[in-house]
């Protein structure tokens, strides 16, 4: 079960390199796994972890960022391969929005059938948000909308309808068809009465 993903208010984690790739977010090496759980304590692996699994100082390794759910990411954030277990990796480690002014397709389509808000937007908002990390952001998915604290401003963000009732149903694309269940029974009833009217 995915938590459901209305309005979400929280510190950012800024990560401005550009073209962060799939591979640096989770190590090919660590792809054999079929699940996400503890996949986080690998999210940036070589970025946070010494060759020795000593814990470096990069910021994803302190308790502020550990606690913060929005990650924002230098322009085009999650290029590279296509792997589900990056935003699993992302997910496991706490975050539930990835901003950027620029998301690889294929990692946003990965991102949102796990869980993962992937916003893109304009690039005054996301300059404002490199220059200022850690600043306590509002992120509306009813709105569609992110609020930038003090004159940072507010600013819309585009997702598609489906994917966004699922985000805040808490529910993936299998969740979504299971709500449908009695939907679906109904027409299957119709249409077996229908077949057997025509006979």
């Amino acid at each position: 079960m995915i938590e459901p993903l209305t309005t979400l208010t929280s510190r950012t984690v800024v990560l401005p390199t550009e073209n962060i790739d799939t591979d640096q977010i989770i190590p090919a090496r660590f792809l054999s796994v079929t699940t996400r759980d503890g996949l986080g304590v690998h999210a940036f692996n070589d970025w946070r972890w010494a060759a020795d699994g000593s814990p470096t100082d990069h910021l994803l390794n302190t308790p502020d960022a550990q606690a913060s759910r929005i990650l924002v990411g230098g322009h085009n954030f999650g290029c590279g391969s296509s792997r589900e277990h990056a935003p699993w990796a992302l997910s496991d480690y706490g975050f539930r929005v990835v901003i950027s002014s620029e998301i690889a397709d294929i990692f946003r389509s990965n991102a949102v059938k796990n869980g993962l808000l992937p916003i893109v937007i304009d690039p005054r908002a996301h300059r404002w948000l490199l220059d200022h990390p850690g600043a306590e952001v509002t992120v509306d998915l009813g709105a569609r909308q992110i609020r930038l604290p003090g004159n940072g401003g507010t600013y819309d963000f585009e997702v598609d309808d489906f994917s966004r009732h699922c985000l805040m149903q808490g529910v993936d694309e299998l969740g979504y068809l299971e709500q449908q269940s009695d939907a679906i029974a109904a027409f299957e009833t119709r249409k077996e009465d229908s077949s057997s009217r025509i006979r």
